[in-house]
């Protein structure tokens, strides 16, 4: 998908016209008929087709809304709709045109088309019609900002590269390609890779991630993605830390198969996440040092597997007591966050598709949120998770949640119980945690059963925009 600025418009081509009422339609170049059939139109539906035969032009109504980031998303979510149709048409190319007096509204427009019109058809034999048809979207100059057109692009390119990691089998992306993958993508964005492959992890002795990986005949990786650019605003990295567990059976405490393991391919999106994002930094050119860290492994079952009731050592020298080995992700993460603190970070920054009880919580319109960072950083991520609609509810880290996950055998056990299990999961990463630290639990957001407005079905890409509008705001703080 290319997303290009442009100051003048192609009268050959689709147009659609972004309005907020009919005062706008002056603006357009609509006939005073249309323009009269469109006001009347506009008092009971949100989008009106107008087809002359050689040129199809759309209007499309900016919602009302109190809160702006709302109303922002509708637009989303509305153009994401329109560009089922413009699908329909066939249309390879099509020109968005802001007729508002609000600025850089078009922006939110093309990113809903633009995250619509994904398609995973990497395996279909047959795609015939199926195939979505839009291959560009042009942003009119008029009241927009022409660098955010192209840095929408790079963010939905990388938002998509997210999705496409996410969505691949386990039997085509296991630890070792993955790893493989991240380091072309590091290549192509300027981003140095490092990659430790098993016998580097058994000399660290990372006990979290050689426990999960005890039972796979498949090897674990450790990988380092790191942009450091020259005049960089930040003397102290932020890092982000994504978990990697390629496919999750739950191991020896299996999970039942229909509504439980069926999607479990997507135990790694915390890790497509920072590494389309740190990319996706880089080729911003953002004055920002950053590295991401992706511990990644399989859970499955095997004559060596991990069992309920083994105590093992982690990377920190803490001992941890088994009781659930589908509780395997904060046993990678722990040793990732431990590694972290070599860096001296001003930040780390972990995400993960960890808990189900975060999304029997929050559902899937947010994420469980941790934060032990000060409040600078917290409202500017606030305000990141906002700009990109992936908004998070905050839970406690209250030390009561400790009681919970106290073991009689080791320091530590890694289930809780039934009660508050995301936060119980966050209590134990923050026993491995020793700077400021945010906690992303995205278990319910990072995969749609079916497509929804915006939202791809299957994988969509969540953290990318949030990371990459995060790390904006701080280089804008820095300035």
């Amino acid at each position: 998908m290319k997303i290009a600025s442009i100051a003048k418009l192609n009268e050959k081509l689709p147009i659609i016209y972004l309005v907020e009422n009919e005062n706008d339609l002056s603006k357009t170049n609509l006939t005073n008929h249309e323009v009269a059939f469109a006001a009347a139109q506009l008092k009971i539906k949100n989008g009106i087709t107008f087809n002359s035969g050689n040129n199809i032009k759309f209007i499309l109504e900016y919602p009302i809304h109190n809160e702006l980031i709302m109303r922002n998303d509708l637009l989303r979510r509305r153009a994401a709709d329109l560009c089922e149709v413009i699908n329909k048409y066939q249309f390879k190319q099509v020109q968005i045109v802001n007729c508002t007096t609000s600025a850089n509204i078009a922006y939110y427009a093309a990113e809903g088309m633009a995250l619509g019109n994904y398609q995973f058809n990497e395996y279909k034999k047959i795609i015939n019609n199926k195939k979505n048809s839009l291959a560009q979207i042009d942003v009119l100059t008029q009241n927009e900002d022409g660098k955010n057109i192209a840095r929408l692009h790079t963010i939905i390119e990388a938002t998509n590269q997210c999705k496409h990691l996410v969505n691949e089998p386990y039997n085509t992306l296991t630890s070792v390609e993955m790893a493989k993958r991240f380091t072309a993508m590091g290549e192509q964005a300027g981003v140095e890779v490092e990659v430790l492959n098993l016998k580097k992890i058994q000399s660290l002795k990372m006990g979290g991630i050689l426990a999960v990986n005890q039972g796979s005949k498949k090897e674990p990786t450790f990988t380092i993605m790191t942009y450091k650019p020259k005049g960089a605003t930040n003397k102290n990295p932020l890092l982000l830390v994504g978990k990697g567990v390629v496919y999750d059976t739950g191991g020896l405490s299996l999970k039942p198969t229909p509504d439980s393991m069926d999607h479990m391919k997507t135990d790694m999106a915390g890790a497509a996440a920072v590494a389309s994002a740190i990319c996706a930094i880089a080729k911003l050119k953002l004055p920002y040092y950053v590295i991401a860290l992706i511990p990644s492994t399989d859970n499955v079952i095997g004559s060596n597997a991990y069992v309920p009731g083994d105590i093992i050592t982690m990377y920190n020298k803490m001992q941890v007591e088994v009781l659930n080995t589908d509780a395997e992700g904060r046993l990678i993460l722990a040793d990732a966050l431990t590694y972290a603190a070599k860096y001296n970070p001003e930040l780390v920054i972990n995400i993960a598709t960890l808990t189900g009880a975060s999304m029997r919580a929050v559902g899937p319109f947010a994420y469980s949120y941790y934060s032990t960072a000060d409040a600078q950083n917290t409202t500017t991520f606030q305000l990141a998770s906002e700009a990109a609609y992936e908004r998070y509810v905050q839970h406690p880290l209250w030390d009561d949640y400790d009681e919970l996950i106290q073991s009689e055998f080791a320091d530590l056990k890694n289930i809780g119980g039934p009660s508050g299990g995301s936060i119980t999961a966050a209590k134990f990463l923050q026993h491995f945690v020793s700077y400021p630290w945010m906690h992303m639990d995205i278990a319910g957001c990072a995969w749609n059963l079916k497509k929804n407005n915006y939202k791809s079905a299957g994988a969509n890409g969540f953290g990318v925009r949030t990371f990459v509008e995060f790390v904006s705001l701080l280089c804008k703080k820095n300035n």
